[in-house]
């Protein structure tokens, strides 16, 4: 990183920016979303965003796609003022954006979406060429080295490869500079290497890359410069060599936060509280055996599409099995989800948009809903109990919101993310299915969540936890199972659980 580093100090003081905010400025009623922040990237660079969440990341990166217009700033390519307006302004200036939270069309195909609003004409007036989209979508999958039928319709796909479709829509736009916000958060280590390969090769062809992520690896090995922001503000901008990721953290936070995820790992587990037994589902899972004891963590890993989420869906009853039993609590699982949140269960899904929110609702309501039987036995709503509850649970997980009646939807993802959690807090659950508790977290909020999941085992709770992220696997995890296609092909003890292991389990033999 030392000559990325010498190379942009003399490239700075040489050239213009490829682009420069100067003093932006974007308000909400209530809330200062950004405050006086510039920021320049210049060509070949890849700058890396930081910032907890709500520190401004999402609102400065609409701001600078045209989906936001600020309220005070400047605009500067190649040394000269724009206007910043709408997205057409933005697409203008070749500026791409791959948003955390995907902008697809679930029943177009993945060749659709790509040039979705840039297809190619037909011969026909009026019409479109279908095979030259095919073809050149073909070629952008290629080009990131994403072997699939670009016929296949997007609802079909996983979140990893809807993030892959993500990107190659981006880059089929031939864009100049490209915002890429958290584009790792649903892939696997794989995919990952293939990621970062095909980000050297367009800082190589001179593409500008702002990069937002929590993963201070990728940080480091990427950045040629570092920017963080801190309640809506720009608090620092930094070499890569000349900063530390505790550094980076006290930056974020404005505090020291504990990044390791220690914990006291279970040394006599209690009795079983779930036990799966040859499960086998229309989901693609089968002969899935795995137990989770009282007061243990358990790990559910392997590569993205090896299974896990499909697992923790047919426990939870929202996929069905089509042989194999379930028990919880030593009785037999039965029944849909609601079925299971009576006996004890909680899952917190990986798609928190789609699967675990009511977006359009408040704060308070989604914090409360799942816990309204446990709360008001008698069927009568008390509003002070509602609202000291939200209060409670919104100051114990940090959740960074104006108030409870704050519509959730107008959350940063990482904040939804802790309403998600939060709101299985006041149900009572007693085993806990965690599938990706930290995507899109930042990581002063991973080490509360991971205290906080710690807390539910040590009084007695148990955890099945996904993640893709083998790290959190070996630093929070008793133990582990690893997937492969469909099918656990390992169990690791505490002893055992390093990254080496779970990827030699879970990566396909030569």
């Amino acid at each position: 990183m030392g000559s990325a580093g010498a190379r942009l100090k003399s490239g700075s003081g040489n050239c213009v920016p490829l682009l420069e905010l100067r003093s932006i400025s974007k308000s909400f009623p209530g809330v200062q979303a950004l405050d006086d922040v510039s920021f320049a990237i210049w060509p070949g660079e890849v700058h890396m965003l930081l910032g907890e969440n709500g520190a401004g990341k999402s609102s400065l990166i609409k701001v600078l796609c045209g989906a936001y217009t600020a309220n005070a700033g400047e605009f500067y390519f190649k040394g000269e003022r724009v206007e910043m307006h709408d997205p057409a302004d933005a697409r203008a200036l070749g500026i791409a954006v791959i948003f955390q939270e995907f902008s697809l069309v679930p029943y177009l195909d993945i060749a659709q979406n790509i040039f979705l609003g840039r297809e190619f004409p037909g011969v026909l007036p009026g019409t479109i060429d279908r095979q030259r989209i095919r073809d050149e979508a073909k070629r952008v999958l290629d080009q990131i080295g994403f072997d699939i039928d670009p016929r296949t319709p997007v609802h079909k796909l996983g979140i990893a490869q809807q993030q892959m479709v993500e990107i190659a829509k981006a880059l089929s736009q031939d864009a100049r500079i490209l915002v890429m916000d958290e584009p790792t958060a649903a892939l696997s280590d794989r995919e990952i290497e293939r990621l970062f390969v095909m980000v050297r090769k367009l800082q190589a062809d001179g593409v500008a890359i702002i990069y937002i992520s929590h993963r201070m690896a990728e940080v480091f090995e990427l950045g040629d410069r570092i920017t963080v922001l801190r309640d809506g503000r720009k608090v620092g901008s930094v070499l890569p060599s000349e900063t530390t990721p505790d550094e980076l953290v006290r930056l974020m936070v404005g505090r020291s936060v504990d990044t390791s995820y220690g914990r006291h790992f279970c040394e006599k587990p209690g009795e079983i509280v779930l036990d799966v037994q040859n499960v086998t589902a229309a989901n693609g899972i089968s002969d899935i055996n795995l137990t989770v004891r009282s007061g243990e963590i358990v790990g559910l890993c392997g590569l993205v599409g090896s299974g896990r989420t499909e697992v923790a869906r047919a426990i939870f009853g929202a996929d069905r099995i089509a042989s194999g039993q379930i028990h919880v609590f030593g009785e037999l699982r039965k029944g849909a989800p609601d079925v299971a949140v009576r006996q004890g269960l909680a899952l917190i899904p990986e798609s928190r948009k789609t699967q675990g929110l009511a977006l359009l609702r408040s704060v308070g309501d989604n914090l409360l809903v799942a816990g309204l039987n446990k709360l008001f036995p008698d069927g009568i709503f008390r509003k002070t109990v509602a609202r000291r509850t939200a209060d409670e649970t919104v100051q114990r997980l940090r959740i960074a919101t104006p108030s409870t009646r704050q519509i959730v939807n107008f959350l940063s993802g990482g904040n939804q993310q802790k309403v998600v959690i939060g709101k299985w807090l006041t149900t009572g659950a007693r085993l806990f299915i965690i599938d990706e508790p930290t995507r899109g977290i930042d990581v002063g909020a991973k080490a509360e969540i991971f205290n906080l999941i710690d807390g539910l085992v040590q009084e007695g709770a148990a955890v099945l936890m996904i993640s893709s992220e083998q790290s959190e696997i070996v630093h929070v995890c008793d133990r582990a199972y690893v997937m492969r296609e469909g099918r656990i092909v390992g169990e690791l003890a505490r002893e055992e659980l390093t990254e080496e292991n779970i990827l030699r389990l879970g990566m396909h033999h030569a």
